[in-house]
């Protein structure tokens, strides 16, 4: 089932189309993924869908209702965690938690929120108090108190250390097996691949491509990095390989790159006919960033090791 259908959407700030006549639909209990550069338009997208900012033109439908004409009934569907959120530093997590509850005529059980999300110990605690990852915590209880069907993410875990970041994936997983559709807004491609069900990628108010994680990966001829240690002098040889474009040496590794798994088993054999040594191999097979590079055209410059945007192939 459908939960959000989102039709030729336009959002303008002046005459800048920041949202250009976007389509796409979120269906039941799924992690959707939005991802792109900076300005893109995702965030403006998204508050659009929860009725936080009027459309210019185009449909918008979430669980049925109009976001801008419907949003009292609509907040009792939906919970919304933004990029920027702040709290008073002098108040506990308890008291935040019994006010935002006391918005709502039905609300989640925030006791319960808490312990979902490993803050029981910290009711009594001063929000000033909270870890950077407790912080992002106890803005998703805040987002789902009003006990809502969908729940809208933005920037989840932008400053969380490795292991926080782990740990918020594994609670959105287990949210979604708990029924609730989750739209995910984020900078982090290794966030979407481990946790979204299918993404969409924006730039420049666009919609460039959307599908699950394999279709929109398998939907381009990216290359595969290999890189390694090597006594192998001259990398001449391994560019003159079956598939691969590339191989330069990089201080003591050697990285090349190439499409296909065949060329993996190419630069293995080759190393060995030329009685080479290899150490430290790692293969990088194409992910959602490089797809995401490839669409928007990121390039360094040669110079300055500065990144210039060519616009979208």
């Amino acid at each position: 089932m459908k939960m959000i259908e989102v039709d030729a959407l336009t959002v303008k700030y002046g005459k800048l189309r920041a949202v250009d006549r976007v389509s796409f639909s979120v269906f039941e209990q799924e992690i959707f993924g939005i991802v792109g550069p900076n300005g893109a338009g995702k965030t403006s997208t998204v508050e659009c869908i929860g009725g936080l900012r009027r459309a210019y033109s185009g449909r918008v439908s979430v669980s049925g209702l109009d976001p801008w004409k419907n949003r009292q009934e609509l907040y009792g569907v939906i919970g919304v965690q933004l990029q920027d959120t702040a709290y008073q530093d002098q108040v506990r997590v308890g008291e935040i938690c019994a006010l935002f509850s006391s918005l709502y005529r039905s609300p989640a059980p925030y006791g319960e929120l808490l312990e979902i999300m490993q803050l029981s110990g910290k009711r009594r605690a001063f929000v000033s108090s909270l870890s950077g990852g407790e912080r992002q915590k106890l803005a998703i209880v805040l987002a789902l108190i009003p006990n809502p069907r969908i729940a809208f993410l933005d920037e989840l875990t932008t400053g969380l250390d490795p292991h926080a970041r782990h740990q918020m994936w594994d609670l959105l997983l287990k949210l979604r097996e708990r029924g609730l559709t989750i739209v995910l807004v984020s900078h982090y491609m290794d966030e979407v691949e481990a946790v979204c069900d299918r993404v969409a990628i924006m730039n420049r108010g666009q919609m460039l491509t959307a599908g699950s994680i394999t279709e929109v990966i398998d939907g381009f001829d990216l290359q595969t990095e290999i890189s390694f240690r090597s006594s192998l002098e001259q990398t001449g040889g391994l560019e003159k390989l079956p598939g691969v474009t590339s191989a330069k040496r990089r201080r003591n590794r050697i990285t090349v790159q190439g499409r296909g798994d065949e060329t993996v088993l190419a630069v293995l054999q080759y190393l060995k006919e030329q009685g080479a040594g290899c150490s430290g191999l790692a293969v990088k097979p194409p992910g959602l960033e490089a797809v995401l590079l490839n669409l928007v055209g990121y390039s360094p410059f040669e110079e300055g090791g500065q990144v210039e945007e060519r616009g979208v192939r």
